[in-house]
């Protein structure tokens, strides 16, 4: 098995092998593939190389490509130009055996050391449950380099630095914990630094050709590194929203003083860690009401997951919601613990702390709730994208395999639903013209799990609504991190690459739609401009009467 990628336009196909490259086997394996493609291509009159030079792999090959006579020619030159042999020793002339273990990053005496890990690995081999195995995957291929298109990389497209890339992390993480960077590297400030700009954004996840997962890797380090050397009160702060949530909602204008009294965000700063040049999310009094239903008695059966920040902070979106899947038809009950405590929270804010046994107990709460009714077939509908896809992707670390499997098949976003319905002839959904334009910025994750069709489907449900979305990488807020001091100017400057210019560049009449609620926030921020859940815009529509659509 293997995976296979291609630059298509100019007929490039790269096949990468899966082996295992630390057994002689291995070794033998790859050099015999080598072989018998060497061969195959000098039969059709190719080239052994082409795009990545000659290298270590293919030097070895070039006598036999080329003659002794011009190699001989090659090894001249080389020596009257490097006669010390510096550069690139042993590339195109003089080269080892391109199967000498010693010379890979597997070398014979390669081994890991056993850690203790808090997510499932089971997926991969080798130490820490798995963990060894998933780092392994990258191949150094360096698709996460790119600079256009996608999302990936974030911060490597801001810094160009090689540790602020999935591959430098990814490499940095496997030397840890094979021990060449001494003791405890899992856990040093070095780390921290490399994974201190990663935004979580899943990229990698999707546009890697190998998958690896470094915002997942991400969490297992903070996890690690949580149990040595304890919490801050930043990370707290942030872990913790869902549990102090209530409260402060409660007591939303002393909660809201810190951005209106002149000075106080100052302080806040030295205190808390957040950015005085940033604004919090503004509590709101009129929450959104969990034990509420909407829609007719007879009508199918769905349950609204209501998560953290738009109960608190933007209520309107999950009223909209309501509004619309009623309209549909639809009975929407509010998903709520039975004992009528706090509302219900997948984990998300806990897992980005790296507080994975506290992200594991409200996960379970949660899916105790929402099981039986996956179990029959009701979907579970969501509106903020890292909450809703926590529930298809680290769910199966938190609670048990069924019941992460049940609930993640019968977990849909708002959009991914109604798109669903309507694809299968089942969407009853009268919607007034809303004449204009809709600009749309998908959320990381979502673009991650491949949701955003369904978004400018329903988008497009709307009459007379022409619908852009916008080619862009992460808006840069991801979440806590474009609140956070230390990351507030980086945070800043991966939005300025694309999204924030081309929403400038809108008329004021062209409507902006975001589902991500940090989304939201940065555009805001950076525009001036506010943005719109599509629930929201839908809402719009329903009650509309040939108005223009409005953000």
């Amino acid at each position: 098995s293997g995976t296979w990628y291609a630059h298509a336009s100019v007929g490039c196909l790269h096949v990468r092998p899966i082996l295992n490259m630390k057994t002689e086997a291995g070794a033998r394996a790859m050099r015999a593939i080598a072989e018998e493609t060497f061969e195959m291509v000098r039969a059709y009159k190719g080239s052994h190389s082409g795009e990545h030079g000659d290298g270590i792999v293919r030097s070895e090959f070039n006598e036999l490509m080329f003659g002794e006579r011009m190699v001989s020619a090659f090894e001249e030159v080389k020596d009257r130009f490097d006669p010390a042999g510096v550069l690139n020793p042993g590339k195109v002339v003089r080269a080892p055996r391109m199967d000498d273990r010693n010379l890979m990053r597997y070398s014979p005496d390669y081994r890991a050391e056993e850690i203790a890990t808090a997510l499932d690995w089971s997926e991969w081999p080798g130490a820490g449950g798995g963990f060894q195995g998933a780092v392994e995957m990258c191949n150094n291929n360096g698709a996460c380099r790119k600079l256009e298109g996608g999302v990936m990389c974030p911060s490597y497209r801001l810094t160009r630095n090689e540790s602020d890339v999935t591959r430098g992390r990814a490499n940095s993480l496997r030397l840890a914990i094979t021990g060449q960077l001494g003791p405890d590297a899992l856990t040093s400030d070095e780390m921290m630094e490399s994974l201190k700009l990663c935004v979580s954004c899943k990229a990698c996840r999707r546009e890697c050709p190998t998958g690896v997962d470094m915002a997942r890797m991400k969490i297992e380090v903070l996890n690690a590194r949580a149990r040595k050397y304890g919490t801050g009160l930043h990370d707290r702060l942030i872990a913790h929203l869902p549990r102090y949530a209530p409260y402060a909602a409660q007591l939303s204008p002393l909660a809201n003083l810190r951005d209106r009294i002149p000075g106080a965000a100052w302080v806040s700063e030295k205190i808390t860690g957040f950015s005085a040049k940033r604004e919090l999310p503004h509590w709101r009094r009129d929450i959104f009401d969990h034990g509420q239903s909407s829609g007719p008695e007879n009508g199918r059966e769905i349950v609204l997951f209501a998560d953290t920040f738009n109960t608190y902070f933007e209520p309107e979106n999950l009223r909209a919601a309501m509004r619309v899947l009623a309209a549909a038809g639809y009975r929407a009950e509010v998903a709520q613990a039975p004992d009528g405590t706090r509302p219900l929270c997948c984990g998300r804010t806990f897992l980005s702390a790296g507080l994975v046994d506290e992200a594991r107990a409200e996960a379970q709460r949660l899916a105790d709730v929402l099981q039986p009714a996956a179990a029959r077939g009701v979907p579970i509908i969501g509106l903020e994208p890292s909450c809703l896809f926590t529930l298809r992707d680290e769910l199966s670390s938190l609670v048990t395999r069924q019941q992460a499997d049940t609930i993640g098949a019968q977990s849909f976003m708002f959009e991914e639903f109604l798109a669903k319905e309507a694809d299968a002839g089942r969407l009853d959904l009268a919607l007034e013209p809303l004449a204009g334009k809709a600009l749309l910025h998908g959320h990381c994750h979502q673009k991650s799990f491949a949701a955003m069709d369904a978004v400018t489907q329903t988008l497009r449900l709307i009459p007379d609504l022409e619908v852009e979305e916008i080619e862009t990488s992460c808006c840069g807020m991801a979440g806590a991190f474009g609140y956070a001091a230390e990351t507030y100017e980086a945070s800043v400057a991966m939005g300025e690459l694309s999204l924030l210019p081309r929403i400038r560049k809108a008329d004021q009449s062209t409507v902006l739609v975001a589902d991500g609620t940090s989304c939201r926030q940065q555009i805001a921020d950076g525009s001036g401009r506010e943005a719109l859940h599509v629930a929201r815009l839908l809402d719009q529509a329903l009650h509309s009467s040939g108005n223009t659509a409005a953000g």
